[in-house]
């Protein structure tokens, strides 16, 4: 079992930065490949990032390829989204996911889930 918890959500203008991070708890935290996806209001979770076990890996969506960077630091068993540039359509609920893959980019791969962090991009 993995415990995830978000932070770092927020009220921001359009252009500006974000820091969204998770930590997790339980079972072994590098034994899990880490996503980042997100829920806007009446649309369905999409994926946004994902990274592998040992972080060698990264895969980003389309929307977000360019201003967004995932990591991870298995020492402090914590996986970060840094958002640049954020635009009003980046509005969403973001979720932490673990999977016990290597790395996935659909939601049917993730075992595990965060409760999410309220992301609002202001025009």
């Amino acid at each position: 079992q993995v415990q995830l918890v978000e932070s770092g959500g927020g009220l921001v203008q359009a252009g500006g930065s974000l820091r969204l991070s998770c930590a997790a708890s339980g079972r072994t935290f590098s034994s899990y490949g880490m996503g980042w996806f997100r829920q806007a209001p009446g649309k369905e979770r999409e994926f946004v990032a994902a990274i592998s076990w040992s972080g060698t890996r990264t895969y980003y969506a389309d929307s977000v390829k360019g201003r967004s960077t995932i990591s991870r630091d298995n020492g402090k068993n914590t996986v970060y989204l840094q958002m640049n540039s954020l635009k009003p359509e980046d509005t969403a609920v973001y979720y932490c996911a673990a999977t016990p893959q290597v790395t996935g980019t659909t939601l049917h791969e993730y075992a595990y889930w965060g409760q999410g962090t309220q992301v609002t991009v202001s025009s």
